[in-house]
């Protein structure tokens, strides 16, 4: 049983969320699979779709995302972010993530993982996932071209936020002050005084004057040329509904409304958009939908701007009831069974370069860097994120100056989540370092480097990208030359006196 369970979690599908490396020492990027393709040498390509970490994107729009989460949380009925601490709010920043509409393709040798993308659930508590291992979470779309970032569009509209208000009943008698322009209207009547039959009569006489609607009208006739096309086209629900709602107008009054289908200029004809639109409008429209899929936004503004939003949703409901749209399905179903279906995710045991290797017992070098880079006590320096001393491996971590590293679970937590798992220090609101002795104290601030309590750098954020600036160490050596006029001025007269002060000029005489 627990063989079949860890083959199961080693095969990747189309449509799972899986963690790629493309660089040793950065984090994994994390993908969504679309497509897996075999190529002609025979190895197999992943086509996916791009997420993004807040790292992978600017300063301006991460305050801009920041802002959106604040307008989340203060919209909630009972906000919890205000009871995290400050290291969960720090791991939750590294769980959110940002959706693109971008896609690449990518080895499929290169998966090292599956893990679980999920969008923002307003009605579930943050916490949940930090409980999780491998789970993230995304609410705004960026647009790496652009450099923007937008709501998705697909949010599930659940919360407050949506919630209709439920006005109080009116009493008996009381006014209705409402506008009734912005309430519903009645459109049908159940209970009419007409019969089935009569009703079903009037529509067959409602399709009949449509068909000849269209043989009078010339571009119905090209579009329609045989009498079945233009009887087919006169069926549609849009001849029915002129029809019925013809009926209501007139109070059900049957003569009255058949005088309205056929008026003194000739028969109404009622056209959806199925017939306004033309075949190269449909023709385009199929190719935005094989790219943007329901994005109608985007379709309109990239495809068809000359047309109403409306339109194109309408459109589009009625042409998933037509011939092409099931040929279509058909060809995609015949297509998808040809392709690969999943991919197996080996075991990856090959040494990563950044791993510190032990010579003799002693710390090897690391990023370059000689023997004595590390500190002789306790075998080299303390883990840069949790501090440890003792770790079954080390990973050297940012850049090769600074010498730091990482334990063998830090570094896990570095490649899944693109950070490191305490805030930094650089971040907290006051820094509290060890008393110095007063007489070290102009020593210390003149020239010892910026340290933390653990005795290492301290750094500005938890990646390799925002670094540490060192400074370099000087000595300032003063020469006797130098030390003279602290000590003496020498006058005119040849004769020495005490100096009224250090900055005060030194005259030498002859």
């Amino acid at each position: 049983m627990a063989s079949l369970i860890s083959m199961i979690a080693a095969v990747a599908l189309v449509s799972h969320y899986v963690f790629f490396e493309n660089s040793s020492s950065n984090p994994y990027l994390i993908r969504r699979i679309e497509e897996l393709n075999k190529t002609a040498s025979g190895n197999v390509e992943a086509k996916v779709v791009c997420f993004y970490r807040r790292r992978d994107i600017s300063h301006s729009l991460i305050q801009l995302a920041d802002k959106h989460a604040k307008e989340l949380e203060e919209e909630k009925e009972s906000p919890i972010e205000t009871d995290l601490t400050d290291k969960q709010k720090h791991q939750l920043r590294h769980r959110e993530l940002f959706l693109s509409r971008q896609y690449e393709s990518l080895p499929a040798t290169h998966i090292r993982g599956k893990c679980s993308v999920a969008l923002l659930n307003e009605t579930e508590a943050v916490l949940s996932y930090l409980d999780k291992e491998d789970t993230f979470f995304y609410s705004l779309v960026y647009d790496p071209t652009q450099k923007t970032l937008l709501a998705d569009k697909g949010e599930i509209r659940v919360g407050p936020r949506f919630q209709a208000d439920v006005p109080e009943m009116l009493l008996e008698g009381e006014a209705d002050d409402r506008d009734q322009s912005k309430l519903e209207e009645k459109l049908w009547y159940p209970e009419c005084p007409l019969s089935s039959k009569q009703i079903d009569q009037f529509l067959v006489v409602a399709r009949a004057v449509g068909t000849f609607a269209r043989a009078l009208d010339c571009s119905s006739s090209v579009r329609q040329p045989s009498l079945h096309m233009s009887a087919a086209a006169a069926s549609r629900d849009i001849t029915l509904f002129h029809a019925m709602d013809t009926l209501h107008r007139h109070n059900y009054d049957l003569s009255s409304a058949l005088s309205v289908l056929v008026p003194a200029g000739g028969p109404v004809l009622c056209r959806d958009e199925m017939e306004e639109w033309s075949a190269s409008e449909a023709a385009m429209f199929e190719e935005a939908l094989e790219k943007y899929g329901k994005d109608f936004n985007d379709i309109r503004q990239d495809f068809l701007p000359w047309k109403s939003l409306t339109s194109i949703i309408e459109y589009y409901y009625m042409w998933k009831t037509t011939d092409r749209y099931v040929q279509q399905k058909r060809l995609k179903a015949a297509e998808a069974e040809s392709k690969l279906k999943q991919v197996y995710i080996p075991t990856y045991n090959k040494p990563n370069p950044n791993q510190i290797s032990m010579t003799n017992g002693k710390m090897a070098t690391v990023n370059g860097a000689g023997p004595g880079a590390y500190h002789a006590s306790g075998g080299g320096r303390a883990c840069e994120s949790c501090y440890s001393m003792q770790s079954a491996q080390w990973y050297s971590w940012g850049p090769p100056n600074m010498q730091c590293r990482l334990c063998i679970s830090c570094w896990m937590y570095w490649k899944k989540y693109g950070g490191l798992k305490m805030p930094s220090r650089a971040e907290a609101p006051e820094e509290r370092t060890s008393p110095t002795p007063a007489t070290n104290e102009h020593r210390s601030r003149g020239h010892a480097p910026r340290q933390s309590n653990h005795m290492v750098p301290m750094r500005n954020s938890g990646s390799p990208k925002s670094s540490m600036k060192t400074k370099q160490a000087f000595l300032l050596q003063a020469t006797r030359l130098t030390k003279l006029p602290g000590t003496c001025a020498v006058t005119s007269s040849g004769c020495g006196a005490p100096r009224a002060g250090p900055l005060c000029p030194l005259t030498v005489g002859p």
